[in-house]
């Protein structure tokens, strides 16, 4: 490879993308509105849950089991119901994500120190908050049983990693991967083909350039951009989302380098297979944008997939950064930890650049 070509292809390639001013400001601002879209609009908490209570005992003791679920930031009461069928109108309209009924007797039962019964009702239309609902609920309704009671065993629990559980503290850091796997494929992909609609590639498939230095010269502009990209994205989830980060900033940059040129490197490889903009485009959204939502654990934990889908997220590197940048961020892991993904991402690199050198020689051939 000579090193002299391959920098004239970039220093070419550099012109290029400063001459649009415009497509680069959008190329750094639109990680930056993606993040902040998502890092707000992506909430797997649960605050301030709507409450209903059919409350048919309506005394001081079942009152006090209401307050107990009110007085606290996950649920909020919005109704008293004078009827069950009141009740079932309001789980079907959506107004309420938790219904608590307390049958008659319930102070009764409690006076006489039996085990009284209440009923929880939750709206299982969507499945995450309704588990995450019904846990609050199951826990303080349990707290208040045993109220006065002593306890047989002390149960201390304690959450590592997300004290707080925060999940912004969760989302964010798979962000960064999601948002390198959409903006440079798609920004390289476009620059070339673009070179393809004008016919000025074919100046380049004249000169002397092998197939590999052109790649190389390519691969590195955009690699820098996206680059930017990644620090900016990180700064702005430390410094504006406050997600901690306990690892080594280094070791994370080294790890998201390598990240870059395998997603620049996609977007050379959809350029090698496309003609139009329009085509490159969609290509480059179908196998980045939608699978690193889907299949990158950003959202979904990938070991609640059925095998074949596990199976199947090995293609995206998307979900190994995510592993990456989460495990540096909240763990503090390093290289002895995250060597094997790390491993990995370089050989899906190596692998996307070779064939992008393979279908570029075939196309000149």
């Amino acid at each position: 490879m000579n090193v002299r070509r391959v920098s004239a292809v970039v220093l070419k390639e550099s012109r290029e993308i400063l001459r649009d001013p415009i497509t680069v400001g959008v190329s750094l601002l639109m990680p930056l509105v993606m993040l902040f879209l998502f890092g707000y609009a992506i909430s797997l908490d649960v605050r301030h849950a709507a409450l209903g209570v059919w409350d048919g005992d309506a005394t001081p003791a079942s009152r006090e089991l209401v307050e107990a679920l009110t007085g606290n930031e996950y649920f909020r009461l919005t109704a008293h119901y004078g009827s069950l069928h009141d009740l079932e109108q309001s789980l079907q309209r959506s107004e309420a994500d938790l219904v608590l009924v307390i049958p008659p007797g319930f102070a009764a039962d409690l006076v006489r120190g039996a085990r009284p019964e209440v009923q929880v009702l939750v709206d299982g239309t969507y499945s995450a908050t309704a588990l995450l609902v019904s846990g609050f609920a199951r826990a303080i309704i349990a707290g208040y049983r045993q109220s006065g009671r002593p306890q047989l065993l002390h149960l201390e629990t304690r959450v590592w990693y997300n004290p707080s559980l925060n999940s912004a503290n969760y989302v964010v850091p798979g962000l960064y991967a999601v948002i390198l796997l959409a903006f440079p494929p798609l920004l390289t992909a476009l620059g070339i083909v673009r070179e393809k609609e004008t016919g000025t590639i074919q100046s380049i498939f004249a000169s002397p350039l092998t197939a590999a230095e052109f790649i190389t010269g390519k691969l590195v502009p955009y690699s820098l951009i996206a680059f930017l990209q990644m620090v900016m994205v990180i700064a702005v989830g430390y410094a504006w989302f406050g997600v901690p980060f306990e690892g080594s900033l280094p070791f994370l940059l080294a790890a998201g380098l390598i990240y870059v040129l395998c997603t620049v490197g996609i977007g050379l490889l959809v350029s090698t297979v496309t003609r139009t903009q329009l085509v490159a485009m969609l290509l480059a959204l179908i196998v980045t944008l939608m699978p690193s939502f889907l299949f990158s654990g950003l959202l979904f934990p990938i070991f609640t997939m059925p095998e074949l889908l596990q199976l199947y997220t090995n293609v995206f590197p998307g979900r190994y950064f995510v592993d990456i940048s989460r495990g540096v961020a909240l763990k503090g892991a390093g290289l002895e930890i995250l060597g094997f993904e790390v491993a990995l991402l370089a050989l899906y690199t190596l692998a996307v650049f070779l064939l992008a050198v393979w279908r570029l020689k075939k196309k000149v051939a």
